[in-house]
């Protein structure tokens, strides 16, 4: 074993301590780079917290102007926003007109870990959300059925829904409301209130001022089946409605004027699509419910600010 020569022990006694200063020259591009790992991405997960936030508050929000009362846009919105992030809060919401919208920003500062030695004590993070809504334009119906505006309008007693009693409406023969020249009068030839199925499924995608084509007789599309109708029993659907008909068989059409929701409480189709008990017998052919507000948030349908207002709305988050 060599021995340490009384120079080489010199130089080494004057490099110590040289390990203690390179490490104290390192360390603070070291927790900058602690602070790049860790404090921007608790940024990043605090900003997804605070996202969804905004994106449920201003759904919350936008369904309650929809329904014609925004209500406490304030309250809605933090709440919302303190459900995801407890932290977060919530500026007042804005509104627009044109086209109709409403926008929600949250914000809540984060304090960071290591950022501080580097002079960054905290950041403010901030999400936004605009949520768009109107009335359906186009869309697909999950029961291919059509009523007529004066059903609807009769109905609701002018045009919008105003209560839920329940009424029936027949398919082949004149219904309780007078002088409406819908389905239930079967003003069409051939044709009991169903439209054409689309290929393969028991729904029928229509759009607003087009002309739709019946499927004549009083039987049940071939394309349904008795589960296709029983598992929207007690639910609410968008139903398109009809201001104009014309021709008759095969070639029987009718025009589609706005959607409305109709909540489905009963039918009696022939057969066995049937709801317990039958809310009406015989040859009859008939559907119970009653048209109600509803707001729609799949993206089975498109809206329109001009479309008819009928009750219904559809929400679609913008950005």
């Amino acid at each position: 074993m060599q021995r340490l020569t009384p120079s080489l022990r010199r130089r080494l006694d004057g490099e110590r301590g040289a390990t203690a200063v390179v490490f104290a020259l390192l360390l603070v591009p070291m927790l900058g780079f602690a602070a790049i790992a860790v404090d921007v991405g608790a940024l990043y997960a605090e900003r997804a917290r605070l996202q969804v936030g905004a994106d449920a508050a201003a759904i919350a929000v936008a369904q309650d102007c929809s329904r014609g009362n925004c209500g406490d846009m304030q309250a809605t919105a933090q709440a919302l926003i303190t459900a995801n992030d407890t932290e977060g809060t919530a500026a007042q919401p804005e509104l627009s007109s044109d086209p109709l919208s409403v926008t929600v920003t949250g914000g809540t500062p984060t304090e960071h870990w290591f950022a501080p030695v580097i002079g960054f004590e905290s950041t403010t993070v901030s999400a936004t959300a605009t949520v768009g809504w109107g009335s359906p334009s186009r869309g697909t119906a999950v029961l291919p059925l059509t009523f007529s505006w004066c059903e609807f309008e009769q109905q609701t007693g002018g045009g919008l829904p105003s209560g839920d009693i329940v009424r029936t409406v027949y398919f082949t023969k004149t219904s309780d409301t007078d002088g409406c020249t819908g389905p239930s009068n079967n003003t069409v030839p051939g044709g009991f209130a169903y439209l054409d199925t689309d290929p393969d499924r028991c729904e029928a995608t229509t759009g607003i001022g087009g002309q739709w084509s019946s499927k004549t007789g009083n039987s049940v599309p071939s394309t349904c089946s008795t589960t296709d109708f029983s598992e929207w029993l007690d639910q609410t659907v968008l139903l398109p409605l009809f201001d104009e008909f014309g021709e008759s068989g095969n070639n029987a059409w009718y025009r589609v004027y706005g959607y409305a929701a109709f909540r489905l409480t009963g039918y009696h189709l022939g057969g066995q699509y049937s709801s317990s008990p039958k809310p009406c017998g015989g040859n009859d052919r008939c559907v119970t419910g009653y048209f109600t507000r509803f707001v729609e948030l799949s993206d089975a349908w498109d809206y329109d600010p001009t479309a008819p207002e009928l009750g219904s709305s559809v929400l679609r988050l913008i950005r």
